[in-house]
């Protein structure tokens, strides 16, 4: 019989909880994980790896399309969609039974069904597991955290039914590619899904009700990126609302408003991207002292809920709602449970977002409209990739970097970036703000030649009036 009293209880097996039950097992914590479907939570299997892997696809079939322009001569060109979803639902599968085998190094006992707070025992919690095998387990533990993650947010009138109206998963694993599509939302989910679609042959539409495209990020991004989608074919629709979907045998109407006035479009399928909500039903938040704002579970700087020996990290505990954000979250919960010096809380403003569109977006910090209505004095540097060696010798001249200073104190408060690669490079600033580095110490930094990092130097430089090639 599988042992059941632990010192920690992770409920959810995504990147917060797997990651936070390995630093426990680390700190000798006996740890168990309870997850209802896949270990690695809806990143590794439906989200971040698996979207990651179609658009690898979806880049290499463009570079293949301009292979002239890189002196190659490539005939009759063409893709299955069926081999380009197993590809990715096999990168997916590999990274998840990778953190199964982890779960095995570290000790950690996995326990397949879900769970709900029971109660207390004396001084531990309880936890009541209903395991897919129909069998029922109460496991206890002196403390509990909540990783059970979100799910695609649902509007009137705009449901997913998983055939012509697609969630994120339907649109990840279609029988067949649309060949037009309509994408409601134009957050990084949206985005990433019109990018592919779009690189793949469909005609596609987006409809943002925002005033801009991908309106968390810097404004001067936002109309950057919208100029390039709408270069690739894209038709880009702001300040729209979508108020109607009438489905046909294989095709659906949309009533699209904008400007206060109407029109239908119709489409061969429609993607919903309209945000997330929190799993919070049924895990037992009756009768704690644990609230829940806005689908979300409420938590303080150490992610305590409230309630005695509960806590709650990643996408249910609220934004920014990224995975690595969980991951930081659960280690930092897991060492000030086990007394570890030296914790720091989480400063989000030093958490990068990163859009794997063509071209890539990311971000970390305060956009300069938000850095200006904190009345602060800035400097402001921007760098275009056209002013780079290694950006014209890949052939993707197309993006800047921006960068936006405390003129009185040099702190970096934000960085903005947009073009090829260019979330491979937002770590440099992220290491640069949780070091709080100022302009001083990120200019006297050697970068190496020929790179795309030399934009993050010129772009600081150019803030102080001292970029050196444009």
């Amino acid at each position: 019989m599988a042992e059941t009293s632990f010192d920690l209880i992770v409920v959810g097996g995504g990147p917060g909880g797997y990651v936070a039950a390995i630093r426990a097992a680390q700190l000798g914590l006996k740890t168990a994980v309870v997850e209802r479907e896949h270990m690695g939570g809806i990143c590794l299997n439906w989200g971040c790896i698996p979207t990651k892997a179609l658009l690898r696809t979806s880049e290499v079939y463009g570079l293949i399309k301009h292979a002239e322009a890189y002196g190659l001569s490539v005939k009759d060109v063409s893709f299955d969609p069926k081999k380009i979803v197993e590809r990715s639902r096999k990168v997916a599968s590999q990274l998840s039974n990778g953190v199964s085998m982890l779960m095995k190094k570290n000790k950690i006992t996995v326990f397949d069904g879900t769970a709900q707070l029971a109660g207390t025992d004396g001084a531990k919690r309880k936890v009541a597991v209903a395991l897919k095998d129909k069998s029922n387990v109460t496991l206890t533990a002196k403390d509990v955290i909540l990783a059970t993650g979100a799910r695609a947010r649902q509007l009137p009138g705009l449901e997913a039914d998983g055939k012509l109206v697609w969630s994120y998963k339907e649109a990840m694993v279609p029988p067949e590619f649309p060949k037009s599509l309509l994408v409601i939302g134009s957050g990084a989910i949206g985005i990433e899904f019109a990018s592919f679609y779009r690189t793949m042959g469909a005609e596609v539409t987006v409809a943002e009700v925002m005033d801009r495209v991908l309106p968390v990020e810097d404004a001067e991004v936002s109309a950057f990126a919208k100029k390039a989608f709408e270069k690739q074919g894209m038709k880009i629709l702001t300040s729209a609302t979508v108020s109607n979907l009438k489905k046909g045998a294989n095709n659906v109407t949309a009533t699209i408003t904008v400007g206060g006035k109407a029109q239908e479009i119709t489409v061969d399928r429609v993607i919903s991207a309209v945000g997330i909500v929190g799993n919070v039903e049924n895990i037992g938040l009756e009768g704690t002292k644990v609230k829940v704002e806005k689908t979300h579970i409420v938590i303080d700087q150490w992610g305590f809920t409230g309630e005695p020996n509960v806590y709650a990290i990643g996408d249910v505990a609220g934004p920014p709602w990224l995975a690595h954000k969980a991951m930081h979250e659960g280690v930092l919960v897991v060492e000030k449970i086990a007394g570890v010096k030296g914790v720091h809380p989480m400063k989000t403003e030093n958490i990068p977002g990163c859009t794997y569109c063509q071209p890539q977006v990311a971000s970390i910090g305060l956009t300069e409209a938000a850095a200006k209505a904190k009345g602060l004095e800035l400097k402001v540097g921007k760098f275009p990739f056209i002013g780079n060696g290694k950006a014209i010798a890949l052939g993707e001249p197309e993006g800047f970097i921006k960068t936006i200073f405390d003129a009185k104190t040099g702190e970096l408060l934000g960085a903005h970036m947009i073009g090829t690669e260019v979330t491979e490079l937002i770590q440099g600033y992220s290491i640069a703000k949780t070091l709080e580095t100022t302009e001083a110490e990120l200019m006297a930094t050697v970068f190496p030649h020929p790179t795309l990092s030399e934009m993050m130097h010129e772009s600081v430089l150019a803030a102080y009036g001292r970029t050196l090639h444009i």
